[in-house]
């Protein structure tokens, strides 16, 4: 069945953004900008020493369905969204659970950086993480929460070079970052 946007309509009461207009003033202009409050996030890049892979999403993203009007579908780190009245390690260690299906110890979470996303319109701020598993802590199928459709996606390490920079697969940046940070930092 193929994926396609059936209806665009204006959002009157979002529940996870909130559209602003903002003024202020740049060395002495006043200036407007349209732009909306969405939250921070998390990313978490996983590696899977028994398999020497990595371990991904796969799941439709509706806005890049819209834009490209034929396949929506991104191949992304494991990430969630800061809604929640704990660390973000701990945000990470959740995601991972519920996408992924891997229980992972909190202190095996390492945070790689910080960094902003969607600059030009929400300036979020995503906090990158690493975790080496392996089939151990594998306790569920992952696949998201019950409303998601989250594929599970294994990149061997030989193949992930290439995947990075094949334009067939639609991808996010920071998926590229934490590879490239990878490859510098703990080739194995």
């Amino acid at each position: 069945m193929q994926n396609k946007i059936t209806k665009v309509t204006e959002l009157k009461n979002p529940q996870f953004i909130k559209p602003i207009a903002l003024e202020y003033r740049q060395n002495g202009v006043d200036k407007k900008w349209e732009a909306v409050i969405s939250h921070d996030s998390v990313a978490i890049l996983l590696y899977h020493v028994d398999f020497k892979s990595f371990i991904v999403v796969k799941q439709l993203r509706a806005p890049v369905l819209n834009a490209t009007k034929s396949d929506g579908m991104m191949y992304e780190l494991c990430a969630g969204i800061v809604d929640k009245e704990m660390s973000k390690a701990q945000i990470a260690q959740e995601e991972v659970l519920e996408e992924c299906g891997y229980d992972v110890p909190l202190q095996n979470i390492q945070k790689i950086t910080s960094f902003y996303t969607s600059v030009g319109i929400s300036g979020a701020e995503q906090t990158l993480y690493y975790a080496q598993i392996d089939e151990s802590m594998k306790v569920t199928e992952g696949g998201g929460l019950e409303e998601e459709e989250i594929e599970v996606i294994t990149i061997p390490l030989e193949q992930a070079k290439k995947f990075m920079f094949d334009t067939s697969y639609k991808k996010t940046p920071g998926m590229m970052m934490a590879f490239y940070w990878f490859f510098d930092n703990k080739i194995v």
